[in-house]
């Protein structure tokens, strides 16, 4: 293939900037050691990017062996300046003879014209060469269950899904188990990503920050555990019911973030009322936490464990569930079966409803009738929130998240109607 001038000197120009990149990074690290006792430096790296391109370019020439060989060779070097250097010093990491051999693989990239993966590639390299230590100090702060919880996610996620068919079984072909475990997948990963941002922030942060994060976990769960702290307690009924209403305030966001990635459609119809209801729910909670506690009542709000396979399992039944409910009540009774099934889901939980009908909007089900269904459930969700609080932390607690929910649902409803 023939490669003009301009071209070719555009490539080398941009392996040379990776091999400075990664130099200056590298040069930096090591700029107070002596002249001579430095390792492999800027100029080094520059000169390897040079190599590098060089390679890619007449690799387009003369096949990918020549730059096999070069890169072979290059390891034997680098691996002789590291039996050196073990010898030397107790120190005998290996970070910059791998980023020299990544550098080279990167200029190799760009002269062979992938100039934007490369760029992408060399950029990435410098960030995490360039935080070793914020990286050690997550991967000592790590705890064992947490590091667990990250594989199941991984397994439920990378290993199992893409071994799924993806085809409807049984009655009426209601049941997809790609679809279902899709989505069991897309809310362990939400609750994952709430639990460390709880973990991260710390409880000590605030009620607000802990609230809203364990909202995007589980508002349901937010609930029961501000509402059992409220009757161990006896006191800071304020600064609880404050925290249940923003993490069920949360819930409305979430539900429209959720309804929209499996069905991009639906977004339309169900921001004004979550909006509305997201509004009159973080009204009166941002009122009741208008004055500072004490954030040592929140302590409790962190989940024992980030990720439990039997709660994902547990949701992928009641989905599956749901979803051939809907099949059947759609089939049999139509729009009105619709609601009620998202009515007697919504006791329990909101996203299984949320994720079946929105995987349905389109083709089976009108976006209108899937918008009113998730509103539905939403609503009748958060007043179970409310009779939970009340029963299990008493009445005051009951009547300062009770009202201010009802008003949002009868809001929302309206809303929805109307629109």
């Amino acid at each position: 293939m023939e490669i003009d001038s301009l071209q070719w000197a555009y490539r080398l120009a941009v392996a040379v900037a990776i091999g400075l990149l990664t130099g200056i990074e590298r040069g930096w690290k090591g700029r107070e050691a002596e002249e001579g006792e430095r390792e492999i430096g800027l100029r080094t790296l520059a000169l390897l990017g040079l190599v590098g391109g060089l390679a890619g370019l007449l690799g387009n020439e003369f096949g990918g062996l020549l730059i096999g060989l070069m890169f072979i060779g290059l390891s034997i070097l680098l691996g002789l300046v590291y039996r050196i250097k073990a010898d030397q010093r107790d120190d005998i990491g290996l970070t910059t003879e791998i980023a020299a051999l990544a550098t080279f693989l990167l200029a190799v990239l760009s002269g062979l014209g992938h100039l934007a993966i490369a760029s992408a590639g060399a950029v990435v390299m410098v960030i995490l060469l360039g935080h070793k230590g914020r990286l050690h100090g997550w991967l000592r702060a790590l705890k064992r269950e947490e590091l667990t919880a990250g594989f199941k996610l991984l397994l439920i996620s990378v290993v199992l899904l893409p071994l799924l068919p993806d085809r409807g079984f049984g009655p009426w072909q209601a049941l997809n188990p790609y679809t279902i475990w899709w989505m069991v997948v897309l809310i362990a990963a939400i609750s994952f990503a709430g639990y460390f941002a709880i973990r991260i922030a710390g409880a000590r942060a605030g009620t607000l920050f802990t609230a809203v994060f364990g909202g995007l976990a589980s508002s349901t769960a937010t609930t029961l555990n501000l509402a059992r702290l409220a009757r161990k307690k006896r006191g800071g009924v304020r600064l609880l019911a404050g925290g249940i209403l923003l993490a069920c305030g949360t819930m409305f966001p979430r539900m429209v973030l959720v309804a929209t990635i499996v069905h991009a459609p639906l977004f339309v119809p169900l921001l004004w009322p979550a909006l509305a209801m997201a509004l009159l729910t973080y009204g009166p909670a941002l009122w009741l936490l208008r004055k500072p506690h004490d954030a040592d009542e929140t302590e409790d709000l962190l989940p024992g464990n980030p990720l439990e396979l039997t709660s994902a399992l547990s949701f992928g039944a009641l989905l599956a569930l749901v979803m051939l409910l809907g099949k059947a009540l759609i089939e049999w009774a139509g729009d009105a079966g619709v609601y009620a099934l998202a009515a007697a889901s919504g006791i329990a939980d909101v996203d299984a409803i949320t994720l079946s009908l929105s995987s349905m909007s389109g083709e089976e089900l009108a976006g209108r009738t899937v918008a009113l269904a998730i509103v539905i459930a939403a609503s009748v969700n958060s007043l179970a929130k409310a009779i939970m609080a009340g029963l299990i932390g008493g009445r005051e607690l009951g009547a300062s998240v009770g009202l201010p929910l009802g008003v949002a649902v009868a809001a929302g409803l309206v809303v929805v109607v109307l629109l």
